[in-house]
């Protein structure tokens, strides 16, 4: 019997699971379930050991992140091999409640719950999982990992909005996101950046979800995503920062509900909307339309703004790392970006950046500049099985 921890990642377009050792969080399987928005989901699974698994046939062509995870936890269930020890969660949004990982009980559903309308792309699939996984193994200790907690300690000057105070009292504050591929890429950077990782350090996690966040001494000062996950850098299908007047443009003249508002800044814009051809990169890159390549520019423009603005609030720069999908593949997209932040001492080496090279930094440059692949999976294995053995 292999005994492991299963983390599940729900993320607006798919299902990650992965599996590991209780002992050491040593990597034993992962899988996903993509393309879950364009209707037609693809299955894949990596393992040493392919007799775990029973072939129990193929992913539904249709169906809801709920339906999926549902599906999913049936076909773990299934692995006659398998013994889940406990189970841990990416959650995006905890609030001003939760600022570090926390046991799964009818009052933390009940307080998740109340998050929905924060991160509605997100947290109805987070706690989907958490539903399928008690509807298969009702005792299994369960444990919530959020990506605000990281956030938490930013100064008050980079959490509040300039509203009235009762709207700041009641949580309308900025929270940041992404914050388990920060806390990883923060516990990393010594090994890579020496001395100057406790220095002034931006990363830029740039995948469908996109996001900056400015650290110092590994902390997080200031990060672009605000209230909820639409705010910041332009996105795959998010418009990302945006004048609030264009909302009240498209209810009063376009007689659009709220409803359609969100659908249209969460769903229909970003690179999507833009290129009106694929929310994917690399399909725009390979696109040769003025479309595509205005959608690119946009993207590139944006996060290099953001990033002078973060240097604003760290004094400098002295660390710049991109991580996440594109962050980690699209050597067009870090070139473009680094090209507009040479004021800020930039300058990369083109040849190490277009074969993915650890430092991409040239020899000239005052900025160290890094791709570092994240590990949001690995950060939640090791709070779960913490915090389970500390029950």
């Amino acid at each position: 019997m292999n005994k492991a921890i299963l983390i599940f990642n729900a993320g607006s377009s798919s299902i990650k699971f992965v599996l590991y050792s209780p002992e050491d969080c040593d990597l034993l399987a992962k899988g996903s379930i993509d393309e879950i928005v364009s209707g037609a989901p693809s299955f894949q699974i990596k393992v040493d050991n392919e007799a775990w698994f029973n072939e129990i046939g193929c992913v539904p062509q249709t169906g809801s992140h709920q339906a999926l995870s549902y599906w999913l936890m049936s076909y773990l269930h299934n692995v006659e091999s398998l013994e889940l020890l406990a189970a841990g969660h990416r959650v995006v949004h905890g609030g001003m409640v939760f600022s570090e990982p926390a046991l799964v009980t009818p009052e933390v559903i009940r307080q998740l719950e109340e998050y929905t309308p924060l991160a509605p792309n997100h947290q109805p699939h987070s706690l989907a999982a958490i539903a399928a996984i008690s509807s298969e193994w009702p005792e299994l200790k369960q444990v919530v990992c959020f990506d605000t907690a990281f956030h938490r300690d930013q100064p008050l000057v980079a959490h509040q909005f300039a509203i009235p105070r009762a709207l700041t009292d009641e949580g309308v504050i900025r929270y940041g996101f992404h914050g388990l591929s920060y806390q990883y890429i923060a516990n990393v950077l010594p090994t890579v950046a020496g001395p100057r990782a406790n220095g002034k350090v931006i990363v830029a996690h740039l995948g469908n979800g996109a996001s900056l966040c400015a650290m110092r001494e590994r902390k997080s000062v200031a990060s672009t995503m605000g209230f909820s996950a639409l705010d910041g850098l332009m996105m795959g299908r998010r418009c990302g920062s945006i004048d609030a007047g264009v909302v009240f443009y498209l209810q009063r003249h376009h007689n659009k509900s709220l409803e359609e508002v969100e659908d249209i800044l969460y769903r229909q814009s970003g690179l999507l909307g833009v290129s009106g051809i694929s929310s994917d990169v690399r399909e725009l890159q390979a696109n040769k339309s003025v479309e595509a390549r205005q959608a690119l520019d946009l993207f590139t423009y944006r996060a290099a703004c953001e990033i002078g603005s973060l240097a604003s609030s760290l004094s400098g720069l002295e660390v710049l790392v991109f991580t996440a999908g594109i962050g980690e593949h699209s050597a067009m997209i870090r070139r473009k970006i680094c090209e507009r932040c040479a004021w800020l001492g930039v300058d990369i080496d083109v040849s190490a950046n277009e074969a993915n090279q650890l430092k991409i930094s040239s020899s000239r440059s005052g900025v160290d500049v890094y791709v570092i692949p994240t590990n949001e999976e690995i950060e939640i294995a090791e709070s779960t099985r913490d915090h389970i053995s500390g029950i």
